[in-house]
């Protein structure tokens, strides 16, 4: 047996975008994020629009052997990823002064969110550019601006839920973004206004999105199944 590998606080997040090879065992598959689901593993299975996946399995857990083994019970079972991201919920630097409750929901969210099945997932890192570095800013500079960005998000509660998990060291952007919202129009709207934001006007990056639609791992691979 190896050691377990557990996060110091927060949760190791994996997103799994996957296609079915033509073995692919949905009874398998379903079993097996049935059987996580019960160990306390949080298991979202998405249906994929478009070409660059069929299905996403966001998975998220403490132990990192545990989401890395539910990885390969996957792949025996008859998926083929096709790309991937690996992050850990964290707390903003910014985020002095918050609420034990809400560092919490950002640590340990408990996921997905009830109503709202509309879903998308993106990258992001903070530019470097000659006169347009953000990490030659002053502290409290950045944190105004962080602010501002807090506040236009603010203007979607309860239209959309956000996670943002941090990956700097651990995969090729330094964050991920994963919002649910009761419509896609949600999701479009808030990304939009959201650029708006100095932070994200003169300092953001973005990379790839994928969006889908999320719910129970038996409905989504009945509706997906070719």
């Amino acid at each position: 047996m190896v050691d377990t590998a557990l996060t110091s606080e927060g949760l190791f997040a994996l997103h799994l975008f996957c296609a079915r090879l033509p073995d692919a065992n949905d009874d398998a598959i379903i079993e097996i994020v049935e059987q996580a689901e019960a160990q306390g593993v949080q298991v979202v299975c998405v249906a994929v629009f478009g070409h660059k996946a069929e299905l996403c399995f966001m998975i998220l857990h403490e132990d990192a052997w545990v989401v890395r083994d539910l990885q390969t019970s996957l792949v025996h079972a008859g998926l083929q990823i096709v790309d991937s991201y690996v992050s850990l919920t964290e707390l903003s630097e910014y985020a002095a002064g918050m609420s034990k409750g809400m560092a919490n929901m950002r640590l340990y969210p408990e996921l997905p969110p009830e109503g709202k099945p509309a879903w998308c997932f993106y990258t992001m890192s903070k530019r470097r550019n000659p006169q347009q570095n953000w990490y030659e800013l002053g502290f409290e500079e950045r944190q105004e601006m962080m602010y501002e960005h807090g506040a236009s998000g603010r203007k979607f509660t309860g239209r959309v839920t956000q996670l943002v998990t941090g990956s700097s060291g651990l995969d090729d952007w330094e964050w991920a973004v994963t919002l649910f919202g009761k419509s896609m129009n949600d999701l479009k709207e808030t990304v939009y206004t959201m650029r708006y934001d100095r932070v994200s006007a003169a300092y953001a990056e973005f990379g790839g999105f994928f969006a889908g639609l999320s719910g129970p791992v038996e409905q989504i691979l009945k509706r997906t199944r070719p």
